[in-house]
Formats: C-alpha cells, structure tokens, sequence
C-alpha cells in the first residue's frame, strides 16, 4: 500500500511537472475551442469587428479529471470608430494550472485598421501590447524530495523568484470580402523571457493562420441570411508544435449548432505508435435579438488521453450595442469579416 502511495505520488508530480512551462517547457498559451468567440484573441486584426461596441466573456475547463487541469478566464472590450476605419480594445486573460500553482494573467490594449480594396474586399491589420505576471505558488507543489524525506511541509528546492513580469506584443492581418476570409497572425514577437529562475527561456513565436467561407442557402425579404453553414480552418505552430482545427458551423434563425475535429493524423506524429488525434469539438449556440449571444462547447478527447479525462467545456457570452445611427447605416458590411456570423455578430 505504502508503495502504491508513493508511485501515485511521483505520477502526480510528473503530471504537474509537465503542465508547468518554465520548468520544464517554452511555454504554453491558453487553449480556445470557440476561437471565433474570443477573436481578439485569435488575432488581433478582428478588434472592431462589429457594428459598434462589444463586452465578451468566455470560460474554459480543459481535461476536468486530469490533475492540475488548465482552468482559463477572459474578458474583451473593442469599439469599432467608422470615422477612423479603426478599432480599439481591450483584453483580461487568466489562466491556472497544476492545481492552481501556476498562474498567468495579462492585461492587452488593441488597435486594428481596415484598408478597403474595393467595394466587397478589404483588409484589416492589428497590433496587440500586453503586460503579462506570471505566478508561482509553492504551497500546491509536492516535490520529490519531500516524499523521500517524508516531510510535506517544506522542501528543499529554490527558486530565485516567484513571480515574473513582461511586456508581449503581437500582430495580424485579415483579407476578407462578402462571404470569406483569410488571416495571419504573430504571437510573441519579442520573445519575453519568463523562467522562475536564472536560466534563459524565451518563449518561441507563435504563429496562427485562419480562413473560412460562408455558404448562405436562405435569405429573407431584406437579404440578410436566415439559414447557412460556415466553414473554417485553424492552424498555428509554436517550435515543434502544431495543431489543426477544422470544422463547421450550421445557423438556423437563432440557433447555431457546430462540430470541430483537432489533430493532424497521417501528417504528423510527435512519437511512434502515436496518431495525431485530439478531440472532436461538439458547439451550441443561441443568438438573442442580435444582441446577446450565447455558446457552449465540449471537447471529446479522441487520443490516448482516453475518456479518463472527461472532455473539456468551454462557455462564451458575447453582448454587442451600438447607437441608433450605427444601425441604420447599411455600410456597416464594408467593414466587417464575414466570420462575424460564427461569433453570432450580426
């Protein structure tokens, strides 16, 4: 029994080990499942991506079975100013893992531009600044020494600080027009050092490619869609990490329902005997009076994680306002990337 114990011991210490970046990684940025709900996060180039003005929350509980399961919180403010063809925003990001030890939160300001090309084509452009702390809590780690020692109230390790602060800076830019788009972005671009200790661990830059059509199949009387079915594809590397979100969504009047696969099977695998699969993405959706906006998702972890780990669950709630006069001009579509109906924007 006693060995037992001690093996379950080390196991949970190589689990919060291994969800700890500045230990053991280069870095591990929150993971979305509704990026399309958080789009300032995606890329920067989507600040101001509405009619006028938009408040944005979203919430996610990834591996809920896993010890030290990621646990991420965010909030978005972004205006659109039609007089300048520019947005502004503001971003609140806070993420936890390893049971709450690790801790990341910062703090963003926004700036997009649009350059019309034509009548239906435009391009936005966006940069993103962010002030980031990150934080360490020694009281939710076990480590190796304090078992062998069986002592759990301290141990022998240090470090040389328990917090960490930096600037970050990222950019991207859009290509869209009336009914599709197309987007880069950059992450990272000074590469910030963030260890705990001494050593030198820069954070690689992370990139992110977007890109989608919409198939309107019916419209009203005044042309606006009633039913249609979006298309999109997500991919973004970081080092020797990459990932491939594809999938689709289906809008019926109010509702939006959406199924995503992620992993790259058959094109990469990061260890032998290992298919690059990680989960199908199921998504509902609610879109109240064109102004509330509601979206759940559950991941279904399909690789050797197994169903142990019970999924994640993502939740987004989006409300979007704008003055009388915002809203009866109809060039509002010139400035507006067609995947603003996969965020339930209209």
């Amino acid at each position: 029994m006693k060995l037992k114990m001690i093996q379950n011991s080390y196991t949970l210490i190589f689990i919060v080990l291994m969800l700890i970046p500045p230990l053991t990684m280069r870095g591990q940025d929150p993971q979305s499942s509704q990026a399309y709900a958080a789009p300032m996060y995606l890329n920067p180039a989507f600040t101001g991506n509405t009619i006028q003005s938009r408040v944005s929350a979203n919430y996610r509980k990834q591996w809920i079975k896993v010890p030290g399961a990621f646990t991420s919180y965010s909030f978005s403010y972004d205006q659109f100013l039609r007089k300048y063809r520019s947005g502004v925003g503001l971003t609140f990001v806070n993420d936890k893992a390893g049971s709450g030890a690790l801790r990341h939160n910062s703090i963003g300001g926004l700036y997009s531009y649009v350059f019309q090309l034509s009548r239906n084509v435009g391009i936005r452009a966006g940069v993103r600044a962010s002030y980031v702390i990150r934080a360490l809590d020694f009281n939710k780690l076990t480590f190796a020494d304090q078992i062998i020692r069986q002592d759990p109230s301290n141990t022998i390790e240090t470090f040389d600080r328990l917090g960490k602060s930096y600037a970050d800076f990222a950019t991207g830019a859009v290509l869209f027009w009336s009914s599709g788009w197309l987007g880069c972005s950059f992450d990272h671009l000074n590469r910030p050092n963030e260890p705990f200790q001494g050593q030198d661990a820069r954070l690689p830059i992370k990139y992110t490619m977007q890109g989608g059509y919409r198939f309107v199949l019916t419209e009203d009387v005044k042309g606006n869609s009633v039913k249609d079915i979006t298309t999109s594809v997500i991919y973004k590397g970081q080092q020797d990490w990459d990932q491939l979100d594809i999938g689709a969504y289906y809008q019926y009047k109010v509702m939006i329902a959406g199924i995503w696969y992620r992993g790259l099977p058959g094109f990469k695998s990061y260890k032998r005997g290992y298919s690059n699969n990680d989960a199908v993405v199921l998504m509902l959706g609610l879109r109240i009076k064109d102004y509330v906006h509601f979206g759940y998702s559950y991941d279904i972890t399909i690789s050797k994680l197994g169903v142990g780990t019970q999924g994640s669950h993502e939740l987004a709630l989006i409300y979007e306002f704008a003055q009388p006069e915002y809203k009866r001009n109809g060039k509002k579509q010139k400035f507006m990337v067609p995947c603003s109906k996969i965020t339930f924007s209209q």
